[in-house]
């Protein structure tokens, strides 16, 4: 099992192209586990959210004072503008992206953002949440013909079989993503256990798990419940001035994350019940093998009360007492030993 990782840059960029880039490259950065010196897979994919600012908000809404101290503006559509790159930064961004290996996701919020594929084309399109509805939005992308995510958060099951059946008349290559649209999630709203809902209900599809938690657990949790894809915001300081940025990831967080999403990859394994080889030597000197409780001298018969269990573990098993019961000494066994076959007739 190998868990898609999408690091969401989202507005984090600050409207700037070459913040954008630094963490890009935060995001391709080689993730290692310290203990046994694996080389784990970095991040598989970032994504740009882009909007058109004249199919965003009403006017009184893009027009009303923007008084925060993360605003970017007087105004919201001050602020909003001043956060939004236009399609050739976006391509720059997706150059950049694809020069480290990253696969490219963008976010398109209206029909007029399409406007970027004419430059280049997203290994993946994303649906925000609110846009679950935007029945003529969902059209349009998925006539494109490119692999398509859909995120839940402020979906219900009518919501999402709807969107559904819109992309469905034109393709089939769809994940879906858990997500709750709160920031952030709090711990009882989070509901994980929709993720093999999903994966029972929806299985022809991808499921996956947008996250907007604190920490990095519930990824992690996540992956163990069977998402396949995860998609965190991430940035190369919490502390940088906008709304996102305290919820995201930092460079630190980010490799945590990767290593621990890439670790539980591996504790997962197959289903299955069997001794490992790595437990052998553990095996054999911890478990508990037929012993003497009395010493044995040759021609005495092994009887029961002659016996009890001690480690290491490679002689007779309790289950295997029969071969040892009734059987005859034939050579001296001090108390306290281990019975082997070649002590017995």
């Amino acid at each position: 099992m190998s868990t898609y990782i999408i690091g969401e840059i989202g507005q984090n960029h600050n409207g700037s192209v070459d913040i954008a880039k630094l963490i890009v490259e935060l995001v391709s950065r080689p993730v290692r586990e310290e203990v046994f010196g694996i080389e784990l897979r970095p991040m598989d994919a970032v994504k740009l959210t882009k909007r058109d600012l004249n199919e965003e908000l009403t006017d009184s809404q893009m027009n009303r004072l923007y008084d925060s101290p993360h605003s970017f503006g007087r105004t919201y559509g001050e602020h909003r503008a001043f956060l939004e790159l236009n399609d050739e930064e976006h391509f720059e961004v997706y150059k950049y992206a694809k020069s480290l290996g990253l696969d490219f996701v963008e976010t398109l919020c209206s029909l007029g953002c399409l406007s970027l594929l004419s430059l280049f084309t997203p290994d993946r399109l994303k649906v925000a949440s609110r846009d679950l509805t935007n029945l003529p939005l969902l059209e349009a992308m998925a006539e494109t013909k490119i692999p398509i995510i859909l995120s839940t958060g402020m979906a219900g099951k009518k919501e999402l079989d709807d969107a559904l059946e819109v992309i469905t008349r034109h393709h089939h290559n769809i994940s879906i993503l858990h997500c709750v649209s709160q920031y952030p999630t709090q711990p009882d709203n989070l509901n994980l256990k929709t993720i093999p809902y999903l994966k029972e209900h929806y299985g022809q599809y991808t499921i996956g798990f947008s996250d907007h938690t604190i920490g990095i657990a519930a990824p992690v949790v996540a992956v163990g419940m069977g998402a396949e894809i995860i998609e965190k915001h991430v940035t190369i300081d919490r502390r940088m001035k906008g709304t996102d940025q305290q919820g995201s990831l930092g460079p630190d967080g980010v490799n945590r994350m990767i290593r621990d999403i890439r670790i539980a990859e591996r504790w997962l394994g197959k289903e299955e019940l069997y001794v490992d080889p790595a437990v052998a030597s553990a095996k054999v000197k911890l478990e508990r093998s037929i012993a003497t409780k009395r010493l044995l001298h040759v021609g005495d018969v092994i009887a029961e009360e002659d016996l009890h269990l001690l480690s290491p573990g490679d002689g007779f098993k309790w289950a295997e007492r029969s071969k040892v019961i009734g059987h005859k000494v034939l050579k001296e066994i001090p108390r306290n030993e281990i019975v082997y076959q070649s002590f017995i007739e």
